[in-house]
């Protein structure tokens, strides 16, 4: 695989996606088990999307997930589809059926991205709100999750930062809203900032249709505004992609 000098991406691959959404646990479980050991707990956020619908239901299955301290353990989105939590759309959904009802996590744990609100923007604020109080931030701090585990889109975007988007430009919110057209969901993801200051990433990419964009994603100089996952790469080195043999048959 050809990618600039200084961009060494480090790329783990699966055989298949069950050995992937294996992969993506056992990260976890490590991440999960050296953050409570040094600081009582362990702030994760996750995505949405058919990728991690496997390593979600392994968090439940296997058992060293199973059995982690899941009461020090809290959860929250990368982003969410503005539908109500119930919604066939909605990544709390995804998450809550998989894995959440299987794990003794306490609801109070839980940090959905509320979408009930009428106003976008309030919701936005009141998830910022949310993680400010969480992590006990002052103005102007930026969280540092413990971990954040992101897809990758066929258009090369990371949480529900899209080309093109405001959203991949705001540096001045934890949180905000994403308006999208042509008929799709308007979203709320977090920012860019809180990617970056994450202490580690996890990237899953699954499937063929997703080889010839990771290819370009890889290989090409980056370019934030065409590929917003490009915004990883001044940060690169706390980055872990795991990739399924049809994903890489192009790397």
């Amino acid at each position: 695989m050809k990618t600039a000098a200084k961009y060494k991406p480090n790329i783990e691959i699966a055989p298949d996606p069950e050995n992937l959404a294996h992969k993506g646990v056992e990260l976890f479980v490590i991440d999960a088990q050296k953050a409570v050991a040094a600081k009582g707990a362990f702030y994760v956020a996750v995505s949405g999307g058919q990728t991690p619908r496997r390593f979600f239901e392994l968090l439940a299955e296997a058992p060293r997930a199973k059995s982690l301290p899941w009461e020090r353990i809290h959860l929250f989105w990368v982003d969410e589809r503005y539908v109500s939590p119930d919604s066939q759309w909605s990544n709390y959904r995804l998450a809550a059926e998989s894995f959440l009802d299987r794990v003794d996590i306490p609801e109070w744990n839980v940090h959905r991205i509320p979408t009930e609100y009428g106003d976008f923007n309030v919701a936005a604020r009141s998830y910022e709100q949310t993680i400010r109080q969480v992590f006990g931030l002052k103005p102007n701090q930026i969280p540092e999750f413990d971990l954040i585990v992101l897809g990758m889109g066929v258009e090369g975007h990371a949480g529900s930062l899209f080309p093109n988007c405001y959203a991949s430009f705001d540096t001045e919110d934890l949180a905000c809203v994403v308006y999208v057209l042509d008929e799709k969901l308007n979203r709320i993801t977090l920012t860019h900032p809180v990617l970056c200051a994450a202490s580690h990433l996890a990237v899953l990419v699954s499937g063929k249709e997703k080889a010839d964009i990771l290819k370009e994603v890889l290989t090409s100089e980056p370019d934030e505004v065409r590929y917003p996952i490009h915004t990883l790469w001044r940060v690169l080195d706390k980055v872990t992609w795991l990739i399924d043999q049809d994903a890489a048959k192009a790397i």
